[in-house]
């Protein structure tokens, strides 16, 4: 497999990762401040530190070329729209259920990207759904508990899989037309100002001694999920196909657990462990994907 291919998929597995272990600073962020507002928080910390790279990446010395595409500002907006929704359902849908299960309604959409695919005329090959499978079989042995009820928050975690699909597939459309680093700044704009609407209208409390009290949690949101790690699902999705994202970005589910177990004490057992096992042997077979 060429050098390219590997660290593109380095990439969107550190992204995964990341995102993964954010379910935890997640839960623990809102003992302090409502939903919303930790989102918009961790979305204005993740846009401040990106944003100083537009103009690196735009000026005189920049270190690449200045990049002017057309329909920036529109398609940036349209995916912090999506953004806004699909974090804000995952964030809310949090307050019913555990990190676990969360982590596994959420990698759902690694069933949902390929499915949005082929019903956009758009090819998935045979490796690619036999991966699909094994993930999702794995995301359930790894998060979903034999005596497993569905909680309330469960609902909400799965509108947010549905529309995490749909982002997947705007940010595989839209990095190949864009500076990575420019769409992500406008995607965070949009989706963290949108979230302080909401906060605002829901009358959540807004202090300073509640945010501080959620600093190390917002810190950890802001700067690594969405500063880091969203910025590099722009980057590496400029050269994968989001079906083959998907599989990658389903072991997401797998760091979540990991976190839960270490930080929140949430058991994983041989049957987590097994289901581990099986999302990882998805995305090896995902590779062979790379190829139909």
């Amino acid at each position: 497999m060429a050098a390219s291919t590997w660290k593109t998929d380095l990439l969107m597995l550190l992204t995964a990762a990341i995102w993964g272990s954010t379910f935890v600073a997640q839960q623990l962020g809102m003992d302090s401040v409502g939903p919303f507002t930790y989102t918009a928080a961790r979305l204005m910390l993740g846009l401040a530190l990106i944003a100083p790279l537009w103009w690196w990446r735009g000026g005189p010395f920049a270190a690449v070329p200045r990049v002017d595409s057309t329909g920036l500002w529109r398609d940036g907006a349209l995916l912090g729209l999506a953004l806004f929704a699909a974090i804000n359902l995952q964030q809310v849908g949090l307050l019913g259920t555990t990190v676990s299960n969360a982590g596994f309604i959420t990698g759902l959409y690694v069933v949902l990207v390929p499915i949005l695919m082929r019903l956009l005329g758009q090819p998935v090959g045979l490796p690619v759904w036999l991966a699909v499978a094994l993930a999702t079989a794995g995301l359930y042995f790894l998060s979903v508990k034999p005596d497993a009820t569905i909680a309330p928050g469960d609902w909400l975690q799965l509108i947010s899989a549905g529309l995490w699909a749909v982002h997947v597939l705007l940010v595989s459309h839209w990095a190949r037309r864009h500076d990575a680093i420019r769409l992500s700044v406008v995607q965070y704009a949009v989706a963290g100002a949108l979230s302080w609407v909401a906060a605002v209208g829901r009358d959540e409390p807004i202090a300073l001694d509640a945010l501080l009290g959620a600093a190390g949690a917002i810190a950890w949101g802001g700067i690594l999920s969405i500063g880091i790690a969203y910025t590099l699902q722009v980057v590496a999705q400029r050269s994968a196909k989001a079906s083959h994202a998907a599989v990658i970005y389903s072991s997401e589910g797998v760091f979540a657990a990991i976190g839960g177990w270490w930080i929140l004490g949430e058991a994983i057992g041989w049957r987590g462990w097994g289901g581990a096992a099986l999302i990882v042997a998805g995305m090896l077979l995902a590779q062979l994907g790379r190829r139909h």
